[in-house]
């Protein structure tokens, strides 16, 4: 019983992918970035492959991947339908910015427009996502305003850590992409310790005696209703120890935060191609560390339900 490997390469993926795309269609459709087929190539594939791969591993926690399709039809009441259609639609102007700007060379015109409406795609897709756990008001854990912001300051720290590594590879690095995401790393750690901080305070007001209405005493199961778990058990109901959780978090905090701020600390002063090295592993290093962080958010995550089982 652990987090689905799927579900915490699909929010890590996509979240900076999806970083990666905004920034890309905002600078290079107004021609902040110059033009350049290998830089817009590599870029673009990188973003849109992130993407991809992310929206493909998540098919892979659904009982019925081969109908996935249907999640679509629910986006009038369902964060993840409206995540699905969000994540398609993006697709279209990311698909005409790319050709626009990395096999015709141009900004600004139709390209500049479809680089904004990607980046607005982009954005849109990582709040549904992110409200596909804040909406859920049974896991207090997720149900907070912390939540979604989250989604949006790790997808923004990922991306330009992305950008930045990007840019720095090809000799063209920019100061403010650099400071960009120094200062939105500081604020992704500042923001998961006090996300923490939150969670280690919250209390469940409802336990089994409020659930059935009976006092004088402590309610208890005897038995369990099933001889098997259910899906909510299995995804809600990880049981970490206090230490454990203690140390994943501790590397949490000093791979997708404290590392890459020495590492992007240094490439302001390291002169290229050394930047060059020091960026690159900043990005390598966060991603790593940010898959540790999303396998604590849904470690860490508990269902109302479980009070039933006695946990």
């Amino acid at each position: 019983m652990h987090p689905a490997f799927s579900v915490v390469f699909f929010t890590t993926a996509t979240g900076a992918g999806y970083g990666l795309l905004a920034l890309l269609g905002v600078l290079g459709g107004w021609g902040l970035i110059p033009p350049d087929f290998w830089l817009g190539l590599i870029g673009m594939g990188l973003a849109l492959g992130l993407i991809a791969a992310g929206l493909l591993s998540s098919t892979g926690h659904l009982g019925r991947p081969e109908r996935a399709w249907r999640a679509f039809s629910q986006w009038r009441s369902s964060w993840l339908s409206r995540e699905g259609v969000a994540s398609v639609l993006t697709f279209i102007p990311a698909g005409l910015f790319g050709i626009g700007w990395v096999f015709f060379g141009r900004a600004g015109g139709w390209v500049a427009i479809a680089g904004l409406l990607a980046a607005v795609g982009a954005i849109v897709t990582v709040c549904t996502t992110g409200m596909i756990y804040a909406s859920l008001k049974p896991i207090a854990q997720w149900h907070s305003r912390y939540t979604l912001l989250a989604y949006l300051i790790f997808s923004a720290m990922t991306g330009s850590t992305l950008l930045n590594a990007l840019l720095q590879s090809f000799g063209v690095g920019m100061r403010t992409v650099l400071v960009a995401s120094l200062l939105v790393t500081l604020l992704g750690s500042g923001w998961k310790l006090a996300t923490w901080r939150y969670n280690d305070r919250q209390e469940i007001p409802t336990n089994a005696n409020t659930a059935t209405g009976l006092a004088g005493g402590t309610v208890r199961s005897l038995e369990w209703p099933h001889t098997e778990e259910n899906y909510l058990l299995k995804e809600m109901g990880f049981r970490i120890a206090r230490k454990h959780g203690a140390k994943l978090r501790l590397i949490t905090q000093v791979l997708a935060f404290a590392l890459p701020t020495l590492l992007l600390l240094a490439a302001f002063f390291l002169p290229w191609p050394l930047a060059a090295i020091a960026s690159g592993l900043a990005a390598v290093v966060q991603f790593a560390g940010m898959l540790v962080e999303r396998w604590l958010f849904f470690a860490e995550a508990k269902h109302t339900v479980t009070l039933y089982y006695g946990r």
